[in-house]
């Protein structure tokens, strides 16, 4: 039985969880850099607890497509790993990683088998930066499954986690980011979303390790 209540998170365990957010987002973008070997910054990530039904109004509607990757997490943290983002600003990543031969002319929502494996890398390789700091700075291990990408309606995606977790809790960790890209246009904003779901259980096992 979880010990903590995520509807009344006290000031201090909701600063740990923003800091653990800003620093695994922060890792990521790193990993992001070296892959797409391009330099990446990060603004300052937006950290938030959110109901599962909030989360389609962050990137606009339910109906808005988004590509997401999925990871499944195991060990001493159980649940979900999800990161998310505009399919052009995937189209751009998977463009930076091959050199341009991703860029066939495709509709911005059409991604050929190629670029597919090159989005499933990206997410691969970022979710699993930010997760291995989060183990780092906790000292728990989290084991992750291979990745699973969905390429649909926000609404859609987000079925995922709430119906494999909806009924443990209704609050997710929502941290949102704008990358800027030194080889993308200033005028395009290029946006990422992780979002963590651990089972409850866990949110007490980083909480305690933590000292919290």
């Amino acid at each position: 039985m979880s010990k903590i209540d995520l509807n009344e998170l006290s000031s201090m365990q909701y600063d740990v969880l923003r800091e653990l957010g800003n620093i695994g987002a922060g890792n990521a973008t790193t990993a992001l850099s070296q892959l797409v070997n391009s330099k990446i910054d990060i603004g300052v990530p937006q950290v938030r607890l959110l109901g599962f039904d909030e989360l389609p109004s962050i990137v606009g509607s339910e109906e808005k497509v988004m590509v997401g990757i999925l990871l499944m997490l195991s060990g001493d943290i159980q649940g979900m790993m999800m990161f998310l983002m505009d399919p052009q600003v995937a189209k751009k990543l998977v463009n930076q990683l091959m050199g341009g031969y991703g860029m066939d002319g495709n509709g911005e929502e059409d991604f050929n088998d190629m670029e597919k494996s090159a989005v499933m890398e990206i997410g691969n390789i970022i979710a699993g930066a930010y997760l291995r700091s989060l183990g780092d700075m906790t000292n728990l291990t989290i084991d992750v499954s291979v990745p699973l990408l969905q390429i649909d309606m926000a609404g859609a995606i987000f079925s995922v986690p709430a119906i494999e977790f909806g009924k443990i809790g209704d609050k997710v960790l929502l941290i949102e980011t704008k990358f800027d890209d030194e080889r993308v246009d200033e005028k395009t904003d290029v946006h990422g979303y992780y979002i963590l779901v651990p089972e409850l259980e866990s949110y007490d096992k980083i909480l305690s390790s933590l000292g919290v």
